[in-house]
């Protein structure tokens, strides 16, 4: 069905258009691909008809190959679980290789050196499967692909035998860019069930993932059972409930106080996650970090740390992170090895991670025993001494024959000889390893850290900051241009990362993590090449049917619309674009404060406003809400448009908006990151506005925040005054804050006065910041921040 074209004739009180008008074409609503494979494989051909699934179909293997068996009977056991099917599996001799039949579904050995150990081909037709890899991992690639060919219902896990369950005939050929195509999730910060654990195992599975980061240790608390040292989870598994306070704002715990938020995972369990793993050809990477974020395990056991304690697990954010282990002690490394030997039991992959990131040597500069070991060891400085402290680790996996990897600090004084890199803070620190002959897996902040916000911020759980929207991670590319074709060997492959401070349950780390895991899949495994991001969210339609049918709480940010303001100086008027970021939905808005709905007007080209007003706009397909309905307030008043001169810069991280940020109309949220607002760290706010003539006042309003977990905190005074000349003005009111500074919520508050019809022209405002966090402050002495919006000149 084409969509009609439409004039969008607007109120010429609030909205003005140019006489004559072109009106954009709305784009049709494609009907989502019959074939939809995300990710995206190397080819894929359509050929005629389609092959139905039913009782009679048997599955052939390859006999005297369990682990391929094992692949079968996982595969029919998933579709009798989706839709009722049962089918049998059938052994053959390997040397025997199995021809198109007709109902059966036949996994036969490649003998192409080409396909990898993942890759595999697909041919479907009207009554046979065939699919051919090297292994066990390809087979199973290949089972994810087939799920997709099925209907998304298939998903529901709910079968149902009244369903059609046809798979439309195509060849396809396919392997995975990249070898390491994974995933951490951080369970430290907050404890996730085992049963969670296994259900996040099987996310990757499904995206063709086959790496689970498990970020086991940190700060805030120690997850492993470790026989020998027991109090590791009997103290460093728990902490104080500080869960009704934002996670920078939690005070250590006091004396008498009883810690009992937390959880670890037995030995037990643990085998049995792994077990889990190894089924669905996933690799579990343990990460036990080292030398610091350890304060769980030093609150256990003081004895390892520089200082002998004592310590408490903190409840919430720690930084610096000064307690750290001894290197100066022998008996450190001693601890340290019996925890490794016991976790190389429990995992049987290859690598082990040690984290290696944000150490604060403080310590260790003032430590007897560290300053011998440099000493003894001949080091040059704390940077050495933590290269001595990885490459003694190193040393002892080597031994066990494994494998260390750890975050890009572990190059600071000199890399291990065999250790592998993940590069986090960006692409620099893969880049210098990979040229020194390292491996490396690609996972910056930028691209790769799914604890940012997906949205805009006013629209999306709590989150730590940063905004990774989901195009923003399909545009990865990671392999540097800066490395030679020899050199770009070394790049592993790629990684996510859901850290969890801001994310306290299952379904928010859902939330989190899809549909971006969909990106990084793709971005892991498709040929750079074929990498297109219409293409991939013409996939996405029906992925994120999956996700529903699959009851995952996936997030709809890319269907919320993004306002885009502009103001025009000249004529006072703002330009609003309209867009999402997943371009299918028809857009329909209100610019009158309505909530918009299917039969709202419809968006065809920006929208001009002249007039004060509250647009409101949501994304419709098929005439359901795709997103959430997101709105910006604009406010015309005198000063529109004129720049104002400011005594103290804003802050270049928080620009909002720029030289006319302060007066361009537009109103913020209580997101400090929306875009909207203008920060001043430690400064005050003072600036004169220029109204360009003589000009009759009625009303002067500034707008401020108020975050103190994000060290924002409203003006103690804001001074009114203006002027005639710009050089003697006369105050009118200084207007005090009624909000204390402890005030635990995020708000924001106009600070106004009253002007009577005075006349001025010009006018000056003087917000007072409180200068630096005050001693009850979790960041005591740190510089504040005062955040204003708007002046509005009435």
């Amino acid at each position: 069905m084409k969509k009609n074209i439409l004039l969008v004739f607007l109120a010429a009180s609030l909205v003005s258009m140019p006489a004559c008008v072109k009106v954009k074409m709305i784009p049709k609503l494609e009907k989502p691909p019959e074939i939809s494979i995300v990710p995206r494989p190397q080819s894929v051909e359509r050929l005629p008809g389609v092959f139905t699934l039913s009782t009679e179909i048997r599955v052939i293997v390859p006999t005297g190959k369990p682990e391929i068996r094992s692949v079968a009977d996982y595969f029919i056991s998933q579709i009798a679980e989706g839709t009722a099917v049962g089918m049998s599996v059938v052994e053959i001799d390997p040397a025997l290789k199995a021809d198109l039949q007709s109902k059966t579904i036949t996994f036969n050995i490649s003998e192409d050196p080409g396909v990898g150990t993942e890759g595999y081909t697909l041919l479907s037709g009207p009554d046979a499967i065939r699919v051919e890899a090297a292994g066990p991992r390809g087979f199973f690639n290949a089972v994810q692909t087939i799920f997709e060919l099925l209907p998304p219902e298939f998903y529901s896990g709910k079968a149902n035998a009244a369903l059609p369950w046809t798979i439309p005939a195509a060849k396809i050929n396919d392997a995975p860019r990249y070898a390491w195509r994974g995933m951490l999730l951080d369970v430290s910060r907050h404890f996730f069930p085992k049963e969670f654990i296994k259900k996040f195992i099987g996310y990757l599975a499904m995206h063709k993932m086959n790496t689970f980061h498990w970020h086991l240790t940190d700060d805030q608390g120690w997850r492993v059972e470790i026989k020998k040292y027991p109090r590791l989870t009997e103290v460093g598994a728990w902490r104080v409930d500080r869960e009704d306070k934002h996670w920078n704002a939690r005070e250590p715990q006091k004396e008498g106080e009883t810690a009992t938020y937390g959880g670890f995972y037995t030995q037990d369990e643990i085998r049995e996650v792994v077990a889990y793993a190894k089924s669905l050809q996933v690799t579990i990477v343990p990460e036990i970090e080292l030398p610091g974020h350890c304060l769980a395990a030093l609150a256990s056991y003081p004895e390892y740390s520089c200082s002998g304690g004592p310590f408490t697990v903190p409840p919430g954010g720690v930084w610096p992170i000064t307690n750290v282990y001894c290197p100066g002690k022998e008996k450190t490394f001693a601890f340290l090895e019996d925890v490794l030997a016991e976790v190389l039991a429990l995992f049987p992959g290859e690598v082990i991670h040690i984290g290696g990131d944000e150490v604060d040597k403080a310590n260790w500069k003032k430590c007897p025993d560290c300053q011998a070991r440099i000493k003894a060891e001949g080091l040059k400085n704390e940077d050495e001494l933590q290269s001595y402290f990885v490459k003694r680790i190193e040393k002892f996996l080597n031994a066990k024959g494994r494998k260390l990897v750890g975050w890009d600090e572990i190059l600071e004084g000199g890399l291990a000889p065999n250790a592998a890199v993940m590069s986090w803070r960006g692409t620099e620190g893969g880049i210098a390893a990979a040229k020194e002959g390292h491996n490396v897996v690609m996972t910056p902040t930028s691209h790769c850290y799914f604890d940012y916000y997906q949205g805009q911020p006013a629209y999306e759980p709590p989150a730590i900051g940063g905004f990774l929207q989901l195009s923003k991670v399909y545009e990865f590319e990671p392999t540097p241009a800066a490395l030679s074709p020899d050199e770009a060997k070394h790049i592993l492959g790629v990684q996510a990362n859901l850290w969890t401070e801001y994310v306290p349950n299952s379904s928010h780390a859902e939330y989190m993590t899809f549909p971006r895991i969909a990106a990084i899949a793709e971005v892991g495994w498709s040929p750079k090449e074929l990498r297109d991001w219409d293409d991939f969210g013409a996939r996405m339609n029906v992925q994120f049917e999956r996700y529903r049918m699959a009851g995952i709480n996936y997030a709809k940010s890319s269907f919320n619309v993004r306002m885009s303001p502009e103001l025009d100086r000249q004529t006072r008027t703002v330009k609003v674009k309209l867009e999402t970021e997943m371009k299918t939905p028809e857009i329909r808005y209100s610019f009158d404060g309505v909530e918009p709905g299917p039969m709202s007007m419809l968006y065809a080209q920006p929208i001009f406003l002249k007039k004060t007003s509250t647009v409101k706009a949501g994304a419709f397909f098929e005439g359901e809400l795709a997103g959430r309905i997101t709105e910006t307030r604009f406010v015309a008043h005198k000063a529109l448009g004129k720049a104002p001169r400011l005594t103290y810069p804003f802050s270049n991280r928080y620009k909002g908006g720029g030289d006319i940020g302060l007066v361009n109309g537009l109103r913020g949220s209580k997101s400090h990151t929306d875009g909207l607002w203008q920060g001043f760290e430690k400064d005050d706010l003072l600036a004169e506005i220029d109204l360009g003539k003589t000009t009759k006042l009625k009303e002067i309003t500034a707008g401020f925040l108020h975050n103190i977990d994000s060290w924002i905190f409203f003006p103690t005074t804001v001074e009114f005054a203006v002027s005639g000349d710009g050089h003697d003005f006369r105050s009118i009111s200084t207007v005090k804050s009624d909000v204390s500074p402890k005030f635990a919520d995020v708000a924001v508050k106009d600070f106004s006065v009253k002007v009577s019809g005075k006349k001025a022209r010009f006018v000056r405002i003087h917000a007072k910041n409180i200068g630096l966090c005050p001693d009850w402050h979790s960041s005591a002495g740190g510089k504040a921040w005062l955040f204003a919006d708007e002046i509005i000149i009435e």
